[in-house]
């Protein structure tokens, strides 16, 4: 009966979130408990893999943020080439509204977040913060609401993230850089043309793309650029279809594969490793401070209007129309669901400022904003959805 139990709730479309909601509550409560010092001495662990005179050493939650995370990144990859070769980005016609209003939702939350800190030109950098969307949470807040949520919204909330996590990598890229190794993205950059002759010449066993790839992840690691988006290069190479059998898709396989791992294990323990917020000694001026009130602004109110301009401008100027079965109110339910921006904020938040400063933590921001984002939807899309709209289901396994 338990294992019935357990296997229920890991079918449950929620489950990802919901796990991932427990580990951020089980960093809160230990990081604010007697278990403190051990959670610190956990994510501050030092880890060294060293061969010759050759070595990585950083902490624990280094080796999470840029070693862990780089497989997140990896099945984002895979997702966003599934999507764009033969899924709901293939239609042009069909992208036009949901990248339309991911833009406007990154756009007027960093908007919102320099508005809250104009005067502080050295808390600029942490603009990009409130620009993305957690799509485990916020599917796992939409399945809530069962079967009244019509396909055609839940394909729009997705597609939304989806452009998201694609402006998430182009601004680390572009915008949290350090100083570049021009050596090391040299050797970066050879592990290209060995990735491309891999998937000309059809080889879909996946150890060669692998090892070319832990490559490249040490070459970037090395070269300034954030070792995650090794990740994202490494998935394009992969083969969507085996030439030799139509009926064999490595990249799907792939994708499969790592669902649980990442959704169970991967991101439940970075957000182990990065929501562990110590209140210890905060007081008014480090909970209602610039930064975190920015972010928090960023994501319910900077997200819900990018969305609802965006979405408006294309339905008045008739680029696209509204998608089947869903109306402006639930656009809105979904727009305010986009401001829940846990995962990804995080990471963004990690690049930005390091982690806690003496003023502030802009984790807090993270967490009010994503809240009562969260909320806010659920109660938006409840008061407005039909009893049961009889869709059928779609896969939407997505993280970002």
């Amino acid at each position: 009966m338990a294992i019935q139990r357990i296997r229920a709730f890991f079918n449950l479309e929620a489950s990802g979130g919901i796990v991932l909601a427990l580990a951020a509550i089980a960093a809160m409560i230990i990081a604010n408990s007697p278990l403190s010092t051990w959670y610190e001495s956990f994510i501050h662990a030092p880890v060294a893999i060293q061969i010759g005179g050759f070595a990585i050493a950083k902490d624990a939650h280094h080796w999470i943020n840029d070693g862990l995370m780089a497989v997140f990144f990896f099945l984002v990859g895979l997702e966003l080439k599934r999507e764009v070769l033969i899924g709901e980005l293939s239609n042009v016609k069909q992208i036009i509204l949901p990248a339309g209003a991911a833009l406007g939702g990154m756009i007027m939350p960093a908007i919102v977040y320099l508005i809250f800190n104009h005067n502080e030109p050295e808390f600029w950098k942490g603009w990009a913060i409130p620009a993305a969307t957690d799509i485990a949470f916020a599917l796992g807040i939409l399945s809530l609401l069962g079967n009244r949520v019509p396909n055609s919204l839940k394909v729009f909330l997705v597609s939304i993230a989806i452009f998201d996590d694609i402006g998430a990598i182009l601004i680390i890229a572009l915008f949290y850089t350090s100083e570049l190794s021009l050596s090391s993205l040299a050797i970066a950059a050879l592990c290209l043309p060995f990735l491309y002759l891999l998937n000309r010449r059809n080889v879909t066993s996946i150890t060669p793309y692998l090892l070319i790839g832990v490559i490249m992840w040490i070459a970037v690691l090395k070269s300034g650029i954030h070792a995650t988006l090794a990740g994202v290069v490494l998935a394009l190479f992969i083969p969507l279809f085996d030439r030799t059998d139509p009926e064999h898709s490595p990249l799907e396989e792939l994708e499969h594969d790592l669902q649980n791992t990442v959704s169970y294990g991967i991101l439940p323990l970075f957000a182990f490793a990065n929501a562990g917020i110590s209140l210890k000694g905060a007081g008014f001026a480090e909970l209602f401070h610039s930064v975190p009130l920015g972010i928090a602004a960023g994501l319910f109110i900077g997200k819900q209007m990018g969305v609802m301009i965006m979405c408006w401008l294309i339905f008045k100027l008739g680029i696209s129309t509204m998608p089947k079965g869903m109306t402006f109110k639930q656009i809105y339910g979904a727009a305010l669901l986009c401001g829940v921006g846990f995962t990804m904020s995080l990471f963004i938040g990690g690049l930005a400022f390091g982690g806690a400063t003496p003023l502030f933590d802009e984790r807090l921001g993270i967490i009010m904003g994503s809240i009562v984002s969260g909320i806010a939807g659920y109660l938006m899309l409840k008061a407005t959805l039909k009893e049961d709209v009889n869709n059928t289901s779609v896969d939407l396994t997505h993280h970002s």
